[in-house]
């Protein structure tokens, strides 16, 4: 005859809850996949992000190509082109705005790389432009990496983190001329070598018209965001382009509208005008060592 349930029977004591070591088994094995997931994740965030400027960039390659097409090969000349190009529809308050068609193009939207979305402010920048007769002023303040740069004058405040190169609007020429002998020569249709020929690359400033002359200078000796007061070390090219967004690369518009990434080092090699030598001190062709790169740049690809 069995043990009847009740009085004189022992009960079962069931716990309620974790033990501490139960409880910290669980915590190492959560940290664990965090530690294995996040990066996962923050790699695949960042890839997606480079998806969308491609495609942003893309855009560019079909916009300045149908203003190409429609105007005999010419690329806009007159006022300060890599200003108003980027801010296309957006200019009705620029005194110095083109009033002709591309102002239906709407570039607000493809302005920004999702990698640099929000306005850095790392040191302004003031300048002038003189074209045939005509002076234009600008005032800003640069981008970084991982931030857009922002134009404040001429009005309305606007927001990018592009760069043209300036040279596309001259010919690739780094001579003054005027806008006729610019509108009259210059079929960028027809231009030879225009995979090699960048138009459009991220960058802290819209215009790399400066960045690239002397063979595009020294490299910056440290990265962008870890140098004194946010700026660059020294070298034109360091202030402009050579920034690392997109894991040891930017990425660029050519002139015969592809697009792809760029390697940091790559930078020195691509025709940014005609006299641009593309087998300078700073390529593998002009004997650039890896010990003759910065530190933080000797462990990337060299061209």
């Amino acid at each position: 005859m069995g043990i009847p349930r009740g009085e004189g029977a022992s009960a079962r004591t069931i716990p309620l809850g974790f033990t501490l070591v139960e409880l910290l088994v669980v915590v190492a094995i959560i940290a664990i996949l965090m530690a294995i997931t996040v990066p996962t994740l923050s790699r695949v965030r960042r890839q997606a992000r480079g998806v969308v400027c491609q495609a942003n960039l893309r855009q560019w390659g079909m916009t300045l190509s149908m203003y190409a097409q429609n105007n005999d090969g010419h690329l806009p000349s007159r006022g300060i082109p890599e200003i108003w190009l980027l801010r296309g529809a957006f200019l009705l308050e620029d005194p110095n705005a083109p009033q002709d068609s591309l102002h239906q193009f709407h570039t607000r939207d493809i302005a920004l790389c999702p990698m640099a979305n929000k306005p850095a402010r790392f040191g302004r920048f003031v300048g002038t432009r003189t074209r045939d007769g005509q002076t234009m002023s600008f005032e800003g303040t640069a981008g970084s990496t991982f931030g857009a740069w922002e134009l404040t004058v001429p009005t309305p405040v606007f927001h990018a983190s592009y760069g043209f190169n300036g040279f596309v609007f001259s010919g690739l020429s780094t001579e003054q001329r005027s806008l006729a002998d610019v509108l009259g020569e210059v079929d960028v249709l027809a231009l030879k070598g225009a995979a090699r020929i960048p138009v459009l690359v991220d960058a802290v400033e819209f215009s790399l018209r400066t960045a690239v002359l002397e063979d595009g200078g020294s490299p910056p000796w440290h990265e962008f965001e870890r140098s004194e007061g946010g700026r660059p070390g020294a070298g034109p090219m360091a202030h402009f382009c050579c920034i690392n967004r997109h894991n040891e690369a930017v990425n660029g518009l050519f002139l015969d509208w592809s697009v792809r990434r760029i390697g940091l080092k790559e930078l020195w090699t691509l025709k940014w005008y005609r006299e641009y030598d593309t087998s300078g001190r700073w390529t593998r062709a002009g004997g650039v060592k890896p010990e003759d790169w910065p530190k933080w740049m000797r462990r990337l690809k060299d061209y």
